[in-house]
């Protein structure tokens, strides 16, 4: 099977996120080259810290599917996960994490907490990053100039 990125795909929903005046972040779960499951954060919208795009496409999947685990999913997010979203992205067994910009503020995965490096993490991803990470730096740093 030929490689297809979705990483247009979260793009798409951060910019969806930033039209909700929402940080512009946005992710996709993929299984066998289709959508499953896309969201962007809703944090604000819902009043929930915890209603990041990776936890709420994580969520949608897992109901669309029936089940608690994702394996042999994809997830494609246009920004390193927190720490918080490295977990659920463990907990939910996701096989391959795309993620575009990196996070040396907030991130879990490749600074930070490094959460799939813990000898507790019950599950570790194969993880990709720099995917399309300029479309997603751009729109973040467009998006704080706006609120600045």
């Amino acid at each position: 099977m030929e490689f297809r990125s979705f990483m247009d795909v979260a793009l798409n929903e951060a910019q969806a996120a930033a039209a909700r005046g929402e940080v512009p972040v946005g992710a996709v779960v993929v299984r066998g080259g289709v959508v499953v499951a896309r969201a962007g954060n809703r944090t604000r919208e819902l009043c929930d810290p915890t209603a990041h795009a990776e936890v709420l496409a994580i969520r949608a999947a897992c109901a669309a599917l029936g089940s608690e685990r994702l394996v042999g999913h994809d997830l494609y997010v246009t920004l390193e996960p927190c720490p918080m979203c490295a977990a659920a992205i463990s907990a939910a067994r996701i096989g391959r994490l795309y993620y575009g910009a990196g996070d040396p503020k907030s991130g879990g995965v490749a600074v930070g907490a490094r959460v799939f490096s813990h000898p507790q993490c019950h599950h570790v991803p194969e993880v990709y990053d720099g995917i399309a990470a300029g479309e997603a730096e751009a729109l973040l740093r467009g998006f704080f100039a706006g609120r600045r």
